[in-house]
């Protein structure tokens, strides 16, 4: 966790300066961090692309039955900003052979939640991750009770 190192000001003592301890590890060790598959933001205004919340979902994709996802990283996302009713994003990027960042696909859900919003809560799979599971829920607040649904992804 970061640390906040705290200090007397001095070109004005009733301030106080704080040094975040943080940013000296993140330099030193930028080298051995391994960088990421994928990036996106909680505000994204590219096309094709999504605002979004909060990622709860990572699964790689090793079945045939869809033959598009084959190998690929499968990952989902809260709650898209800024649409009505609220819905949750499922996407997905394939692993580059250079270790390089390499963008990301939506995947466009066809099942019609109707006006009902459509969290997504959870992504899962089977025990050979040949299979994809989509945790859905019909409320932001998990006190809401009885509004989760679990699809296959076909």
């Amino acid at each position: 966790m970061p640390t906040t190192i705290i200090g007397n000001c001095s070109t004005n003592s009733p301030l106080v300066e704080e040094t975040i301890a943080y940013y000296n590890e993140a330099i030193s060790t930028v080298l051995s961090r391994i960088p990421p598959l994928t990036s996106y933001y909680h505000i994204d205004s590219r096309p094709d692309k999504f605002s979004g919340t909060a990622l709860t979902g990572v699964k790689p994709y090793m079945g045939n039955e869809i033959p598009d996802l084959t190998g690929c990283i499968i990952f989902t996302d809260f709650v898209k900003r800024g649409e009505s009713p609220s819905r949750g994003a499922l996407a997905y990027t394939k692993i580059r052979r250079d270790c390089k960042q390499n963008n990301f696909s939506l995947i466009d859900v066809t099942y019609n939640f109707g006006a009902q919003s459509a969290f997504y809560v959870s992504l899962g799979t089977n025990s050979n991750q040949t299979k994809l599971y989509l945790g859905v829920y019909g409320s932001a607040n998990v006190s809401d009770l009885n509004q989760g649904t679990v699809f296959e992804i076909v």
